[in-house]
């Protein structure tokens, strides 16, 4: 298997009010294709952990690979545009626009990337939708959508420029069993049928005993990986 992030001694201190150490050395690698879960009790560093990984938090120490390329010392451009062609995000909070339908919303990171011609972005967008079980939805307003209907829009957006990582920050926070369960057989699918990557932070115990590697912190170290 092909190593495709290696995280190396990551050390990361909040410094407001006062110096404060969130992240203590935290090491380890993603293989591509993995389904990894980063599980721990509030305020262990997961999330913290997770920005730095997303490359959106760069004031840290410590080495980050993605996909064989060190991020470190890379521009905010850089990083940014690195982001939108190589990572998906699906957060607790969907994010979509409310003004726009669920097809507009799912092709907004693409017409970014500017790769495809926006016919090409639209078919894009509806495999994407389609994958995800929300095609008959794509013409709707986003607002219109239930809560899960909603994240799975959120997934569908997350994949439109067909990242190498997907990374969820409690992608089933705000959902119910059903909900979740759905969120998850499609995280499943992806890593499986796609060979994408998937690393979520998630108190979802359910969720995180169905993912193929379990990576658990605690006080800013990893406890059991």
């Amino acid at each position: 298997m092909d190593a495709i992030l290696k995280a190396g001694q990551i050390v990361k201190f909040f410094r407001d009010p006062e110096p404060f150490q969130v992240l203590k050395g935290v090491g380890f690698t993603v293989e591509k294709g993995q389904f990894v879960s980063i599980t721990g009790k509030s305020g262990c560093g997961k999330s913290t952990l997770l920005y730095i990984l997303s490359t959106m938090d760069t004031d840290y120490e410590g080495d980050l690979e993605i996909q064989g390329k060190s991020l470190r010392g890379m521009s905010q451009n850089q990083l940014a545009a690195f982001r939108n062609e190589h990572l998906g995000f699906v957060f607790q909070f969907h994010y979509l626009l409310p003004e726009f339908t669920a097809l507009k919303n799912v092709m907004l990171p693409a017409l970014k990337l500017g790769k495809y011609s926006r016919d090409e972005i639209e078919h894009r967008a509806m495999e994407k939708l389609r994958l995800v079980g929300m095609e008959e939805y794509a013409r709707k307003m986003s607002s219109r959508l239930s809560g899960g209907q909603q994240q799975r829009v959120a997934i569908a957006r997350a994949l439109i420029n067909d990242p190498a990582i997907i990374m969820g920050d409690e992608p089933t926070g705000n959902l119910d069993k059903a909900n979740s369960t759905k969120v998850f057989d499609i995280f499943r699918e992806l890593a499986r049928e796609n060979h994408q990557t998937i690393i979520t932070v998630t108190h979802d115990t359910d969720f995180a005993a169905g993912s193929d590697h379990v990576i658990e912190m605690q006080d800013g170290e990893i406890i059991r990986a």
